[in-house]
């Protein structure tokens, strides 16, 4: 089983100085490039601290650069908001700069306040993503490239510096709502399961995947799908839960104001308002509990889903360090 670390860059309430929130977060790459994580995956998101990391391409070097052999993963480009022909040109520098360790994961983006300052609609946000996704692949494995597209034309561009991993990084879409799921499927790329989805919910949406793959007749078996996991670690159960509790009210009121929610359904973000959606998030969303009970849970929904690449977003520095010493060992 893989283990990776989605790695949010959060500033609630702005308590220390938002260089420490940095500062902390390499530190944290540094213990994972010398334990047994597959990968760090970093969460790209704008105007909310939520998440202070707007160039996940510019933290990326960084990473890499304090690493040896840590997987640098992008979750995600939000490419519909990139001139495609830049974005192709910093990650293929960014996995030459590695040494070769780049994951490329791509995304539509899904906040209101993103679209509106980007000026790109939601409606336009499909479209504008899947050019931009043909036109980086394109820019990575052809010679000279030649492109006419709804939103871009190109003629006869040397793209430059070429990708050192060949023929390109291995590259994921995030997809939640059945269209984009329908649409990977049918281009053969992987996917990355999100973060606010049940886990209920990601063992359909998994299916539906598979089922569409078999539809268009794309390879099924060797497929990585990282499925994302809010993750709570504690010596208590009651602890742990009282840390999930924190996390998800965190979550929720961030994306509370009507400039914040998503215009687009990505997991349980859309349904606030059906229920308590803290207590959503409790009941089927975050993995949380002992390092003991953990493993044990884990198992239980390798067995429900297919759960062969955790990716884990952990809420506190104690449940990354609770995990890293506990959980870790016994399932890498």
């Amino acid at each position: 089983m893989k283990i990776g670390v989605l790695q949010f860059f959060s500033w609630p309430q702005r308590r220390v100085p938002l260089a420490t929130v940095y500062a902390r977060a390499l530190e944290r790459i540094e213990v994972m490039d010398r334990t047994g994580y597959d990968a760090v995956w970093l969460a790209e998101h704008h105007f909310t601290t939520f998440s202070v990391c707007p160039s996940i391409h510019m933290m990326g070097t960084l990473a890499a650069a304090r690493t040896q052999r840590l997987r640098i993963g992008m979750a995600v480009s939000l490419a519909a908001f990139y001139h495609p022909l830049r974005l192709a040109e910093e990650i293929a520098l960014l996995d030459v700069l590695s040494g070769g360790r780049v994951n490329w994961g791509a995304g539509r983006g899904f906040d209101r306040t993103e679209f509106t300052a980007f000026g790109v609609t939601a409606e336009e946000s499909a479209p504008r993503f899947r050019e931009a996704v043909e036109i980086v692949l394109k820019a990575w494995t052809d010679e000279r490239l030649t492109f006419e597209g709804e939103f871009h034309r190109f003629e006869d561009i040397e793209v430059l510096p070429q990708p050192l991993q060949e023929p390109h990084p291995p590259m994921w879409v995030a997809a939640s709502s059945p269209p984009a799921i329908e649409w990977a499927a049918e281009r053969g790329f992987s996917i990355l399961m999100d973060p606010h989805s049940s886990h209920g919910e990601i063992a359909r949406k998994q299916k539906l995947y598979f089922d569409f793959l078999e539809k268009f007749g794309q390879p099924v078996t060797g497929r990585e799908l990282p499925v994302a996991r809010l993750l709570s670690v504690a010596p208590t159960m009651r602890e742990a839960e009282e840390v999930a509790r924190r996390g998800a009210d965190w979550i929720v009121n961030a994306y509370a104001d009507a400039k914040h929610k998503p215009v687009l359904p990505f997991g349980g973000l859309e349904e606030q308002g059906k229920g308590d959606p803290v207590e959503r998030y409790l009941n089927g969303v975050v993995l949380y509990g002992t390092p003991e009970s953990l493993v044990d849970e884990i198992a239980k929904l390798r067995g429900e889903m297919q759960l062969e690449y955790l990716m884990c977003a952990p809420l506190s520095h104690e449940s990354f360090t609770l995990f890293t010493e506990n959980v870790l060992p016994r399932l890498a």
